[in-house]
This record gives C-alpha cells, sequence and structure tokens, in this order.
C-alpha cells in the first residue's frame, strides 16, 4: 500500500491515498505559473485542504470545489468565507482539531504566517490563522503539509505526536523559511524524507532546493526529493527518522 504525491507547483499537490482517494493540497492550478497544463484537470478530487487565504494557496478553491465536489477542510473563518462564495461540502476546523473520514485522519497544526484574503476589490478579509495539516493515510503513514510558515519549536511536538514520514516544507524565503530555517525544521520534525516547495514561482522566492540540499548535508540519513512540477514521489509504508 503506498501514497502517490505530485508536486503540482508551489504549495499545491495532489495526493493519491492507499486507499484510492485524491487530496488537493491548496487548490492553486489554474493560473499557477508553475503548473504544468496537463495537470490542470482532474479525474477524481475527494478532498480539499486549504492551508490559509493567499491568492497564491487558494485562488482555484471556489471553481474546483464546484466542479469536483469534494470535501473542502479550511479554518472556519475561511470556510465561512468560501461559504460565502457558494462553496459547498465544507469540514471547518481549528487548529490542533482532527477530521476522520474513510480511514484518513486529517489534523490541522499551527503555522507561523499571516492568513489574510484580499479581495477582488483590494478590501482585505479576515481569514483565520494559517495553519498546516498532517495526514495519517489509510496505511498508517503520516506526512505533514507546514503551508507557508516560518520555522518554529513546537514543530518538535508534530515530531513526538504524529511521527510524519515525509514533509512538504516552503523554502522560498521572504514569506516563508528559507533553506537554512528548514534545514532546522528537519532537525525538529526528524523526518528524512522532505519534499521543498514554495519556491522558484517568483523572482522574489530566492531559497532554492541546492541551497537547501547542501546546508542538510550533514543530517544523516536526509532524503531531500526535489521534484519538478508535475512529477511524483511514491512513499510506501512508515519509514524511520533522522539519524
Amino acid at each position: 500500500m503506498s501514497a502517490r504525491f505530485t508536486w503540482l507547483g508551489h504549495s499545491t499537490f495532489r495526493v493519491e491515498t492507499p486507499g484510492g482517494k485524491v487530496i488537493l493540497i491548496d487548490p492553486w492550478v489554474q493560473s499557477n505559473p508553475a503548473c504544468p497544463d496537463s495537470e490542470k484537470e482532474f479525474d477524481q478530487m475527494d478532498y480539499m485542504l486549504c492551508t490559509h487565504g493567499h491568492y497564491d494557496h487558494i485562488q482555484d478553491a471556489v471553481v474546483l470545489a464546484q466542479k469536483y465536489k469534494p470535501k473542502v477542510i479550511a479554518i472556519l473563518e475561511l470556510c465561512k468565507w468560501l461559504e460565502n462564495k457558494g462553496v459547498e461540502n465544507l469540514v471547518p476546523m481549528n487548529l490542533g482539531g482532527t477530521f476522520e473520514v474513510d480511514g484518513i485522519a486529517i489534523t490541522m497544526v499551527r503555522a507561523d504566517h499571516s492568513c489574510g484574503i484580499i479581495e477582488p476589490d483590494g478590501n482585505l478579509t479576515y481569514g483565520g490563522h494559517a495553519c498546516g495539516y498532517v495526514v495519517t493515510l489509510e496505511n498508517h503513514t503520516a506526512f505533514y503539509h507546514a503551508g507557508d510558515t516560518a520555522v518554529f519549536s513546537d514543530m518538535k511536538l508534530i515530531a513526538e505526536i504524529y511521527r510524519p514520514a515525509l514533509a512538504m516544507l516552503p523554502i522560498g524565503d521572504r514569506f516563508t523559511m528559507s533553506p537554512r530555517e528548514a534545514v532546522y525544521a528537519c532537525q525538529l520534525l526528524g523526518c528524512n524524507n522532505v519534499i521543498p516547495m514554495h519556491h522558484d514561482t517568483f523572482d522574489s522566492l530566492t531559497g532554492t532546493p541546492q541551497e537547501f540540499r547542501a546546508l542538510s548535508r550533514y543530517l544523516v540519513g536526509m532524503n531531500i526529493i526535489d521534484l519538478l512540477p508535475g512529477q511524483s514521489h511514491v512513499l510506501s509504508g512508515a519509514e524511520h527518522g533522522l539519524g
């Protein structure tokens, strides 16, 4: 039983679970300049996870939710905003809570980031708190999508409670942590399989996977999975943490 993680560019991932479900994380697809054209349509979408309300994470949430009818999981205030846009099948959550469905446990965890929603008219709407997710799949393997975040010491609690076998971490700098902080996050998480994200989409994102790899070279057993948009990684079974 394995899970397939396909990076669609920036912080957007399609996850195909061991039980045959499809999870889309941070639905920025159609207008995402990094997303390949071949990945902009879906055969199936069962769950949509939104980490926060910035456009480069939810730009296509309404259109995709209305087209594919997934269960849409987000923090309470962002769910209310989506409801006002006509989205159905909403699952409002808050930090520390878990939603269980189809043998999958979706836990909302902390992220250190802002979450204002910039409306088309330029006004700013309160979007609740930014978050990350720990998802425990049908085969009991857990993964962690950090969302947009700085490094924070309580990542160690994520390691101790959930023991994620794979983490998706932002490395682009300026708006999130840089490769330097991401390496420290890896130590806190004790996770030896890491997919770098939130890099290269814009010129302002200067952190690179190459720098991340170079700075993490002293971490025993570290596996940096440097995907190109549209590429996938298959994770099977539980993995051990860093040595």
